[in-house]
Order: structure tokens, then C-alpha cells, then sequence
């Protein structure tokens, strides 16, 4: 069998998780969340910053919790992309710095596979599988009909879901990140105004005509100095943000006859979400994997658990491979 030290720095989480014979070792996280609330969101150079300041840290503790020392890896993993590319580049050169010191190989993790593969500290995967990738910067629907196969049918025309509840939140005063406060106020509120869909054709998705709609209204009633509750908003734009989602995984499961279906990335964590899929599927046939709450926000385990399939495919990289913050699912081995 084999270790795998995996880094991951894509936005603003610093973390590094090591994995031997598919043992999770140790998944130590240092988090920037509380420096970007005062500014409403990630800033990229704040980010960066930190990045470079926490990494070493981060990398030792990961070592000491693990019980092993660099030398004893047998490769070296890292995001690299989608994300921020400052982040990135933090990362990157950490990885490839142990990489050429000790002559370990190099594995490019995709980040989303990171976050599909996350669910396989659950279980294990069962294909033809459909993953519903929702998150800040993404929204897509990917078909695996094997271990490091991804087709994407459907994805975000514009903003992605996750950017969509940030932008919300931020309009209704609740603090960063924002999903996690809609997801809460929306529990105490009713359904009470009609926002637009974020419909497209197929298995798309267009989140931008939302965000405008929930904005637009927003800013009407405070104009106009009309009381409004904001559980009632956070209700009504997460209901009409999560159904369509869930409505099309229900017609792609049944297009393309999948055995399982799994929710990965950070907006899969909302609680609606969960509890309308396990709705959708309770009666039939398809195998439904809710990934653990701790591997639905940005952590190196998920880069480890993705970086034993590629390890074991040989997907490895030469030291003069660079970051790429809009790389595709679907070319997660070509760089």
C-alpha cells in the first residue's frame, strides 16, 4: 500500500491531510472564514497572504498528528483548480517544494473531485452515478460511469448556486458565509414571494435572474420602507434556489439510469437540500450519499481520497505544471 499527503488551498481554507493503506491519518484545517466576515466575503489577497503564513504550520501539524515524517510519503498531493489563483499558487509551491526536496511525485487533484470523492468516506461508489456539484463557484451535473470518468450534462450558465446565497445573504445584512444563515432563517419563515426560477434548458441552470429578483426586491421594500421578515425572504429564495436542483436530478436520474446519486461541495451541506433529495429518492431504487458535513466545506481529505484514485492511475505531473483557477471537471488529467 502507499501514503498520500494531500494539500488544498483553493479559497480560503489552508489544509493538509495525510492517508495511508485508505486510512485517513489526520485532516488538520486552519480557517481564514473569521478575517474575510468583516469584509463580506473571501478576499483574494487577504487570502494569499495567509495561505503563505499558514501553510507551514498547518504541514508540521499534520505530520506530528500522523505520526510520520516527509520522507515516508510516497507522493505528494495538491489542488490545483479551480480556485483562486493566489491561493492556488501557495499550495502549488508547497507541493512542489517537497516534491523536488525528498523526489516524491507530484498528483494535480481537480477540486471537485476532491469534493465528489469526498463521499466515499461514506461509501463505496456505485456506477452509472450522478454528482450534483453545488457550490460558491459551481453548480454542475456530472455522470460517472467509472472510478475517474466525468461527463458534465448540465452546469451554471452565470452565477453558481452557492455565489447566489452569498449575494443574498449579503443583501438581507446576514454575515459571511451566507448559505449557512439563509439556511437557518429560512427554517423560521414562509414562502411569501414569488422569485424568479433559475430554469434553463436541460440540465443547466441559470442563478443570476434569481440573485437580481431576491436583490430587486429587496432594495424595493427597504425604499419604500415596507416591514418584511427576512426568514420570509431567506424561505422563499431557498426554496425556489433548491427545488429546481432537486426536480433535475430526478429527471436526470431516470434519463440515465443511475445506481447512486451523490452531493458534493459546500452547498451541499444546506439542510433543505438534504431533506428534499432524500425526499425525491426514499422509495426507489437509487442509492443516495449525503457526504459528511465536515467534507462539505474545503479540507485536504477530500484531495487525499481523490488523490488514491489518481495515484493508482499514475496521474502524475512534472515539476513545471502551473495552477489552473478555471479548470474543467471533465479534463481533470490534462495539464
Amino acid at each position: 500500500m502507499f501514503s498520500i499527503l494531500a494539500i488544498e488551498s483553493s479559497c480560503d481554507e489552508t489544509a493538509v491531510a495525510i492517508i495511508k493503506d485508505d486510512k485517513l491519518l489526520c485532516n488538520v484545517i486552519s480557517s481564514q472564514i473569521e478575517v474575510h466576515q468583516k469584509y463580506g466575503g473571501v478576499m483574494p489577497e487577504i487570502a494569499s497572504r495567509l495561505h503563505l503564513e499558514n501553510i507551514g504550520v498547518v504541514l508540521k501539524e499534520a505530520l506530528d498528528k500522523a505520526s510520520m515524517k516527509i520522507q515516508d510519503i510516497d507522493a505528494i498531493a495538491f489542488t490545483r483548480g479551480p480556485g483562486l489563483i493566489g491561493a492556488l499558487h501557495i499550495g502549488l509551491q508547497a507541493a512542489k517544494t517537497i516534491a523536488l526536496f525528498y523526489n516524491k511525485p507530484l498528483i494535480p487533484v481537480h477540486h471537485l473531485v476532491g469534493h465528489i470523492y469526498a463521499n466515499e468516506f461514506i461509501t463505496n461508489f456505485e456506477f452509472p452515478m450522478l454528482c450534483i456539484v453545488v457550490s460558491g463557484g459551481n453548480t454542475e451535473f456530472v455522470i460517472m460511469n467509472k472510478d475517474l470518468d466525468f461527463n458534465i450534462i448540465g452546469e451554471t450558465l452565470d452565477d453558481a448556486v452557492g455565489e447566489c446565497f452569498d449575494k443574498v445573504a449579503r443583501v438581507l445584512d446576514l454575515p459571511y458565509p451566507g448559505g449557512v444563515y439563509i439556511d437557518k432563517k429560512a427554517k423560521e419563515g414562509e414562502h411569501k414571494f414569488l422569485f424568479k426560477s433559475p430554469h434553463a434548458d436541460g440540465y443547466n441552470f441559470s442563478y443570476s435572474g434569481l440573485k437580481t429578483s431576491v436583490i430587486n426586491e429587496v432594495n424595493k421594500l427597504k425604499m419604500k420602507n415596507i416591514p418584511y421578515k427576512v426568514e420570509d425572504v431567506a424561505k422563499s429564495f431557498q426554496d425556489v434556489a433548491i427545488d429546481i436542483i432537486v426536480e433535475k436530478a430526478k429527471k436526470a436520474a431516470k434519463e440515465y439510469n443511475v445506481k447512486m446519486i451523490c452531493l458534493a461541495g459546500g452547498v451541499s451541506a444546506n439542510s433543505y437540500l438534504r431533506q428534499e433529495m432524500s425526499k425525491a429518492f426514499e422509495n426507489s431504487n437509487i442509492k443516495l450519499i449525503l457526504p459528511p458535513i465536515w467534507c462539505t466545506t474545503d479540507n485536504a481529505a477530500m484531495i487525499a481520497k481523490a488523490g488514491v484514485h489518481l495515484y493508482k492511475a499514475k496521474v502524475f505531473a512534472n515539476l513545471d505544471i502551473g495552477v489552473d483557477p478555471n479548470w474543467k471537471i471533465e479534463d481533470f488529467n490534462k495539464f
